[in-house]
């Protein structure tokens, strides 16, 4: 009797991109932390953070997402591409205001609080996956609630927890990105990165056995 060959596993069109964006996300974010805490706040100051934005905030991740999602990698090609399309926002605005133009700030509040929904649920979803993951959407989350309320309140008080939010945001991305890379050449966990914070449930677990 012959043997029944085993199905060779399928092959990932792409190499692992998430390093590709958490850089280009990192990046983005260090366009925009002067200006976060008051300063470059000039026409060059505002053309100059919108084209980081729009190379490395928008181009590095949606790159990351379209391969992710072509890997299968639903979570990661979700999340990237998403936000993608929002750092090229950043630049639409950053642009604008080198020109003079304000964009609307009722339809920003809105999308923002949009925004918030998203990440609270994507944020909850990535902590089956890490501690770390979990921490980088949580500084997302934080930063969305911090635009909200200062936009409500009209305070500037949020400035300083926004800006701070931003540089967590670039160091976490930085630190997830060199684990990636350095961790995969090493062959060791010189970046360690925790693991899940929930623990998903198994395949055929009745609801109550899940809890």
């Amino acid at each position: 009797m012959q043997d029944t060959p085993t199905p060779a596993a399928p092959v990932n069109p792409f190499a692992e991109p998430t390093a590709l964006g958490l850089l280009g996300l990192a990046v983005g974010c260090a366009a925009l932390i002067p200006i976060a805490f008051g300063h470059s706040l000039t026409v060059a100051g505002f053309r100059t953070a919108a084209f980081y934005c729009l190379y490395f905030g928008a181009g590095c991740q949606f790159l990351a997402g379209v391969m992710a999602l072509a890997n299968k990698n639903l979570l990661g090609g979700t999340l990237f591409t998403t936000f993608a399309f929002n750092w090229l926002m950043n630049y639409q605005t950053l642009s604008g205001l080198a020109e003079g133009r304000i964009p609307d700030a009722g339809i920003i509040l809105s999308v923002d609080v949009i925004f918030l929904v998203i990440f609270v649920v994507l944020t909850y979803a990535f902590g089956f996956f890490s501690k770390l993951l979990f921490a980088f959407l949580l500084d997302i989350v934080v930063l969305f609630s911090c635009r909200i309320l200062k936009e409500l309140t009209h305070s500037t008080a949020f400035a300083l927890p926004i800006g701070l939010a931003t540089v967590a945001l670039a160091g976490i991305a930085l630190y997830l990105a060199f684990a990636i890379l350095v961790n995969s050449a090493a062959g060791r966990p010189v970046f360690p990165v925790p693991g899940p914070l929930f623990k998903a449930a198994t395949a055929g677990a009745t609801p109550a056995a899940a809890h």
